[in-house]
């Protein structure tokens, strides 16, 4: 059987295959619904909390990894292979957190990352994530081609606040037109190309959940046969671009016009042909170990990847940031700005918008703090800043 083969094969779940707590969340997905400010000690048990109060294929949806998950434990692990050396004689006080990319002025060094389908985790879906990043204020959201929402909704909560697009490319690229000149409508000012799911990673916790989407995806129901709804991953990625290539990267920045990161990168060949082909950004990432099982820690591969792009244009990191120190190590190997994920979905399914400032928040504390104890002063200060290989230190 051909790869096509395979890939046209592949089946919508049927609700009489479902188990019945399944068929229960099909006919009305009981997303959390409150809205209340958190308490977060650290981003980390925020998972475990959120489990508490989302359905079991929706939570397991977003926590999970592929296979046996090592590079989802990976990604946070990595960051101890290299330590702060902390300087104390500094003369620092009130470390200053805002940088700058693509043109965008922002008070923290992070954003938010693209993520299907946040509806999973709040009834809010896309628009409290919005809102909260909004009231947060100084800072991107990244908006992912699998939104639960339409862009209309994400802009109720987002108040004109900034936003990237990211797009999961269909076979056809008429329809990629009308996705990106949409996007443009919207406000966007950049694309993000996920190159690294051109099918779906082997998740086991979906196969056993026999999860499929609750609800619609309004942005590329223009090319899914459906509209995503009752839907499982694997039968969505069929439906997009496989073949993915330099060419398209081509294409997207020759017809958006818009600065185009390429997303997934993590080698650096790979960064190379991204920046021949005209990508205005390499963002460093493995899907969160939800793609290829078995690759190393997205950290593992940054500093390689920012030697190799040299500052011909920036690195946006993401995969595994649970701390302020894994901020400030990414920082410091070779990252412009990182990207967000899991937590703020966590948060969001605690706290509704209000969560997700506060998972924000947290992080903007605690990389202060961690800037204060390392002797940085600014974001130019953490890049420059020097780690310790531990892994080859005894």
């Amino acid at each position: 059987m051909s790869n096509r083969e395979m890939f046209e094969d592949v089946q919508d779940v049927e609700l009489s295959d479902l188990a019945p707590e399944a068929i229960a969340e099909e006919d009305g997905y009981n997303a959390p619904t409150e809205v209340k400010e958190l308490n977060i000690v650290n981003t980390i048990e925020l998972e475990d909390f959120a489990k508490e109060v989302m359905p079991d294929g929706g939570w397991g949806y977003l926590a999970g990894g592929s296979g046996d998950e090592f590079t989802l434990r990976r990604n946070v692990a990595s960051f101890n292979s290299k330590a702060i050396l902390p300087r104390v004689l500094a003369d620092i006080e009130f470390p200053n957190t805002s940088t700058s990319i693509l043109g965008h002025d922002l008070k923290v060094p992070f954003i938010m990352a693209p993520i299907a389908a946040h509806g999973l985790a709040h009834e809010t879906k896309e628009a409290g994530t919005a809102r909260g990043i909004a009231e947060f204020g100084g800072t991107i959201m990244s908006i992912s081609a699998y939104s639960g929402a339409e862009f209309s909704e994400i802009e109720e909560g987002l108040q004109g606040n900034s936003r990237w697009f990211q797009i999961y490319m269909s076979k056809d690229d008429a329809f990629n037109r009308s996705i990106i000149d949409e996007a443009k409508a919207d406000g966007a000012t950049a694309i993000i190309l996920t190159a690294d799911s051109t099918l779906s990673g082997n998740r086991e916790r979906d196969i056993n959940n026999k999860f499929v989407y609750p609800f619609g995806m309004p942005i590329v129901s223009r090319y899914l046969t459906g509209d995503g709804k009752n839907m499982s991953l694997n039968n969505i990625y069929a439906q997009s671009k496989q073949k993915i290539s330099p060419a398209d990267v081509k294409f997207l920045a020759d017809y958006s016009g818009l600065p185009v990161f390429v997303k997934g990168i993590q080698t650096a060949e790979d960064a190379a042909l991204a920046i021949g082909a005209g990508a205005a950004g390499i963002w460093v990432s493995n899907h969160g170990g939800r793609q290829l099982d078995g690759a190393p820690g997205s950290f593992e591969t940054l500093a390689e990847i920012s030697a190799a792009v040299a500052g011909r244009v920036p690195i946006v990191f993401d995969s595994g940031i649970r701390r302020g120190e894994h901020i400030f190590k990414a920082l410091a190997s070779g990252a412009d700005i990182v990207a967000l994920g899991r937590p703020v979905l966590f948060g969001l399914a605690l706290g509704g918008w209000k969560g997700v400032k506060s998972v924000l928040e947290y992080f903007e504390t605690d990389l202060k703090r961690v800037m204060q104890l390392a002797g940085t002063q600014t974001i130019e200060d953490v890049k420059k800043a020097k780690l310790k290989d531990l892994q080859n230190w005894q």
